[in-house]
């Protein structure tokens, strides 16, 4: 009896292992893989510049793993469905659920009207430990606050799906007159990428080997080192997760496995992080661009575009939020606590709104996620889910001093400022002359004279805040 064609349509699911619906497929017939460019419903929400870069590389990894049978198109990913079903007398589809709202809207859709002809559609959870819905409060409400959401909400339910190992055996299914990744155009015209991409091995096999490195080299100091950006003790798997190269049950589970310990019990909670800003973008559908706390519609943000434009390119006179900037350009990645430090800056020292740089972030990280990116930014601001208060404003200086005690970070990415003494390095202005002198610097030329001055810009975060609070 000849086994059925059943489409796979690949999206945040770019691999093999742990793939419930690649599982599903494998098991119940013959597995055409399908991949959809989706410029139709995305928008606004198209990915940035950085994302593109690495989906074009991660496809053709993940081509490569499905024995270049992996079908490419562009396009209304339901007109798409509908002709494959049609052409080759297709009766069902299966997909890994995608959590952003205008994804979920999209399925849904989607879902309808093949039902409607006809079409078996299923789906599953190969994104998240949990369903956003299955963790929350017993009167039915979400978590806004993340401590109880982890430990009441998640530590408290079923525990997190085993993963799956690759189906022993796939039968693949070759369609006609598809595209290659590069008929996509993801990569810009302009080579920027290539230096970029250096410390990067992109797809399934890239994600497993970086896990084993953190999990042997840097997870036994994971709970102090992560806070040093100079070091490396953190997992660097963001950019994984967020295209599916590798589950959060996979990192879980081998994490797990390990004897427990504070550092274990730190990572894990970090995969918490993760689950909360999904939960609060899964119930609040427009977290990316509306404050959660709507108070602040009502603030005072100041649209000074000179700022901004020198906060994005790392000359805001503030070595540490300048060394984060830089990173953030040449490497597609930013330091964690350095994104706090410069998110804090913009939005509280420059009263820029945190919107600009979300947009900023979704465009550069290899690791944009709508979820993550929109949280975050609502949670430096002081407007999201369990924000920090808005006048808890970081002093970048001080934060430098302390997390970067030797300037080995600033050094890095502020090649001007390197033969500056550690005592100035954190804050050249206060270095006296004769001192900037030796180490090459003048301050306005080869470095930039500091765009605020800090104590009087955290005042003056601070007065707007207690005026529209009294409003």
């Amino acid at each position: 009896m000849k086994t059925p064609i059943i489409i796979y349509w690949l999206r945040q699911d770019l691999r093999i292992a742990d793939n419930q619906a690649l599982h599903y497929a494998a098991n119940n017939g013959t597995v055409l893989p399908v991949y959809i460019w989706d410029e139709v419903n995305s928008q606004e929400f198209t990915l940035g510049a950085a994302s593109k870069v690495w989906l074009h590389y991660s496809l053709q990894n993940l081509n490569q793993n499905l024995e270049n049978k992996l079908a490419i198109y562009t396009g209304n990913p339901l007109d798409i469905l509908l002709e494959l079903c049609t052409r080759y007398k297709i009766t069902q589809v299966v997909w890994n659920r995608c959590y952003e709202p205008w994804q979920i809207n999209r399925d849904k859709n989607i879902k309808h009207h093949l039902m409607t002809k006809n079409i078996q559609v299923t789906s599953f959870n190969a994104s998240l430990l949990w369903e956003p819905w299955e963790i929350q409060k017993k009167d039915g409400s979400y978590y806004k606050v993340f401590t109880p959401f982890y430990r009441n909400g998640c530590l408290q339910a079923t525990q997190p799906r085993q993963p799956l190992a690759v189906p022993r055996e796939i039968s693949y299914f070759q369609a006609e007159n598809t595209l290659a990744v590069e008929d996509l155009s993801l990569l810009p015209t302009i080579d920027w990428y290539s230096k970029t991409l250096t410390d990067w091995q992109i797809g399934e096999q890239g994600a497993q080997q970086k896990l084993w490195w953190f999990v042997e080299k840097a997870l036994y100091n994971y709970k102090e080192g992560r806070n040093l950006p100079a070091k490396r003790y953190t997992s660097l798997l963001a950019p994984h997760l967020h295209f599916g190269e590798i589950s959060p049950n996979q990192i879980w589970y081998v994490v797990k496995q390990l004897p427990e310990e504070q550092n274990i019990d730190c990572f894990c909670s970090e995969l918490g992080w993760r689950e909360f800003s999904y939960s609060q973008i899964y119930f609040n559908s427009d977290l990316p661009w509306q404050n959660l706390q709507r108070k602040f519609d009502k603030f005072p943000w100041q649209h000074n575009q000179d700022k901004l434009r020198a906060w994005q390119r790392g000359m805001t006179g503030i070595p540490i939020v300048d060394a984060g900037m830089r990173e953030l350009w040449q490497t597609g990645y930013m330091h964690n606590r350095v994104r706090m430090i410069v998110g804090s800056f913009l939005v509280k020292n420059l009263l820029i709104d945190w919107r600009y740089g979300a947009k900023w972030f979704w465009d550069c990280l290899f690791d944009a996620d709508l979820a993550n990116n929109s949280a975050s930014w609502q949670w430096i601001a002081g407007c999201g889910a369990d924000a920090a208060p808005y006048f808890r404003i970081f002093n970048p200086i001080t934060q430098g001093e302390k997390f970067d005690p030797d300037g080995e970070y600033i050094r890095k990415y502020i090649p001007e400022l390197r033969q500056l003494p550690t005592k100035y390095i954190f804050n050249p202005i206060d270095a006296p002359s004769a001192v900037l002198k030796n180490a090459n610097i003048i301050l306005g030329e080869t470095y930039p004279m500091p765009i605020v001055d800090i104590k009087e810009s955290r005042q003056q975060a601070l007065d707007a805040f207690k005026a529209f609070s009294a409003e």
